[in-house]
């Protein structure tokens, strides 16, 4: 048997971090925070930490990896495997969530020599994206392995001492570029993590985790070998008619069913409602995932009106044209259309002083800035602009966390403002429906949703165990599971 370890992640939104823990492994998957008080950090035990096999990050958005350096500030020595682009992202985030804390006057539980500490290795060097591979471990945990083999183990153990412990296949989980969802056999046991997952993005590829099969744009990465030994025993550990031993799934929506489309159609018409009115549409997104989509989008639906956009997400587009193994068949194509026709339309302020000749010179814009949760000064800047007028229009696109500047809008905590305040979903997590597909492809003997309040969460599995699903879990912080 093994168990899982709730660190944070379910029963909540934000701060994921999960812990696999058998006889000879412990596995870590993601290490994040929550935004909320002063920032939230997982329930790490620290004792635990330096036992840590491997630790697995999904992608680099803050609820995901920004307490990360506490594991090597707790004595974690080894490798964090992600992705190439998540690597490349993650000091845009780190930079982000110091700000975040400075201004609510705390301080960080790490040190900079502790980021700086924060040793990588590619998922892509291991293998190519849907194979699977054998986890590359170090030589010190390879010693460590040999000297147990004679110990009391699982039966894959004590079987094939020779074999590889750990196997892992890696897929593209459609939330930004280098997101991706894991498979792992672990002593017998095999785990699915979809990571935030997606189906429905403009512009990402998403692989379907069912055994097998890619998602839109076909299985990337496929130059280079890759190491693979077929693990009999394992397989033959694996519950007859299930896929896994334990999912853990994103369904940060809850029971939304509603589909991206019927949710874009109700964001335009906010949109153009606001623009054909004269007044200007904000639109805080986040540096890297749906802000691309956005922006691909406003230039496709919304003619002639100019965006004003933020360098950090214009350069985070330009970006992506250079990953196209991360996006759908004719994503890179749309990017490059997107950027040709914007030719005119597309403004980048580069100071204060640009923006407000943009704001007060260039007709009614759709201004795109980083921070989906307008706790940047930027963001508020923009926000202090446009509340003074009726005809302006802030849009929420994306969770809001509870005490942030965008959840305090949203509530009404802004009674002076005048400006109009949306909260339109643009889907890059799962809702019911979504859930319901993952079982199909990927069931499991049990599974636990995260990524969404406990009472949605409990929502969920009501509807679901009256569909006929069983052993679907709604969890929290500090709960364990065998599985």
């Amino acid at each position: 048997m093994m168990k899982l370890h709730i660190w944070g992640g379910a029963g909540e939104h934000g701060r994921s971090c999960y812990l696999i823990a058998g006889e000879r492994h412990q596995i870590l998957l993601d290490c994040g925070v929550k935004k909320e008080d002063e920032g939230q950090y997982p329930l790490l035990d620290p004792e635990i930490i330096p036992q840590l096999t491997a630790v697995f990050l999904s992608h680099a958005h803050e609820d995901h990896s920004m307490a990360l350096p506490l594991l090597y500030k707790y004595g974690y020595k080894g490798d964090i495997w992600t992705t190439k682009a998540t690597v490349e992202q993650l000091s845009s985030y780190f930079a982000s969530w110091r700000r975040y804390v400075k201004e609510r006057g705390a301080e960080l539980p790490y040190t900079e020599e502790q980021i700086a500490a924060l040793s990588f290795r590619d998922l892509e060097d291991l293998a190519p994206a849907l194979q699977w591979a054998d986890l590359d471990l170090d030589e010190e945990q390879k010693l460590d392995l040999e000297s147990d083999s004679d110990s009391d183990l699982d039966s894959v153990g004590a079987a094939a001492p020779n074999l590889p412990r750990i196997r892992l296949k890696w897929g593209r989980s459609g939330h930004l570029a280098g997101s991706v969802w894991l498979r792992l056999e672990v002593e017998g046991r095999r785990i699915f993590f979809s990571g935030d997952y997606s189906r429905e993005s403009l512009l990402l590829a998403a692989d379907s985790p069912l055994e097998g099969e890619a998602g839109e744009g076909g299985s990337p990465f496929s130059k280079g070998a890759v190491h693979r030994v077929h693990n009999q025993a394992a397989d033959q550990a694996k519950p007859s008619g299930y896929a896994a031993d334990l999912v853990i799934m994103d369904n940060a929506y809850g029971s939304d069913e509603e589909p991206q489309e019927t949710k874009l159609r109700e964001l335009e018409r906010a949109v153009r409602n606001t623009l054909e009115s004269g007044g200007h549409v904000l639109l805080p997104v986040p540096v890297y995932g749906r802000g691309q989509d956005l922006l691909v989008w406003a230039s496709e639906r919304l003619g002639t009106y100019n965006l004003i956009v933020e360098e950090k997400i214009w350069n985070g587009l330009q970006r992506l044209l250079e990953q196209p193994v991360w996006l759908q068949t004719k994503g890179r194509e749309r990017i490059q259309q997107a950027i040709n026709s914007s030719a005119g339309r597309v403004i980048l302020p580069h100071n204060d002083e640009e923006r407000l000749e943009a704001l007060n010179e260039k007709g009614p814009s759709v201004i795109f800035t980083a921070d989906g949760m307008m706790e940047s000064p930027r963001a508020r800047w923009y926000f202090k602009y446009l509340a003074d007028h009726v005809r302006n229009t802030v849009i929420i696109t994306g969770h809001a966390a509870r005490h942030t500047f965008a959840q305090n809008i949203l509530e009404g905590g802004m009674e002076e403002a005048r400006c109009k305040f949306f909260n339109i979903r643009y889907k890059v997590h799962q809702g019911l429906s979504d859930v319901r597909e993952m079982l199909r492809e990927v069931p499991a003997e049990q599974t636990v949703l995260v990524h969404a309040s406990k009472p949605k969460t409990d929502e969920v599995c009501e509807v679901l165990a009256g569909e006929g699903y069983r052993r679907i879990h709604s969890l929290k912080p500090g709960a364990e599971l065998m599985f």
